[in-house]
């Protein structure tokens, strides 16, 4: 158990989107999402699959509500406004360190529709602001893959500081190595 005591957020509703905690009854969306979504995220996550199950959605979520419930992750879903449509996953990933150090990384990725139109950079700025406001994080970080352009000018848009570059940080399926930005804004 975490010696610092969190009640976690659960749900941020922006101008056109709901964030939230993922729920038991989410597994289709969220395949939905991930399958259709495919060709656009197998370059820079390596966890997409041409098609994620139901069965595979519930196992994700079903570990996703155990960790935010235990405080050791928080996986969120991003929705249509009335929640029937998943639009891409975020969360506040505690892969710096555990909940005392109020420090998270933030993750995200959108579903292939939605992708270059200004929903990433419009979700992190949410993320942003609710992360600095209802949780108790000091620093929120970003990491994207170098040849992500995309991804690199949504932090930059939102005011993230480039803090440096891991070179060959990360290996690809093919065996290449790819190097890994970092970002990140303070509470201060």
């Amino acid at each position: 158990m975490n010696d610092m005591m969190l009640h976690a957020p659960t749900c941020c509703v922006g101008d056109d989107f709901v964030i939230r905690a993922y729920m038991c009854g989410d597994e289709s969306l969220l395949s939905e999402s991930v399958t259709i979504s495919y060709d656009h995220l197998k370059q820079f996550m390596p966890w997409a699959k041409h098609t994620q199950t139901i069965g595979e959605s519930q196992s994700v979520i079903a570990k996703a509500m155990a960790n935010y419930s235990r405080t050791e992750d928080f996986m969120l879903g991003i929705f249509s406004p009335d929640e029937t449509t998943q639009w891409g996953g975020t969360g506040f990933h505690l892969r710096e360190g555990p909940l005392e150090t109020r420090s998270a990384e933030i993750g995200l990725w959108i579903r292939a529709e939605f992708a270059h139109q200004g929903m990433g950079t419009r979700v992190l700025s949410a993320m942003l602001n609710w992360g600095f406001t209802a949780w108790p994080w000091e620093r929120l970080t970003w990491r994207c893959d170098a040849d992500n352009i995309a991804s690199a000018r949504v932090a930059e848009k939102c005011g993230m500081q480039l803090e440096g570059r891991l070179r060959g940080h990360r290996r690809k399926e093919d065996g290449s190595r790819v190097d890994t930005l970092c970002y990140a804004a303070l509470r201060s």
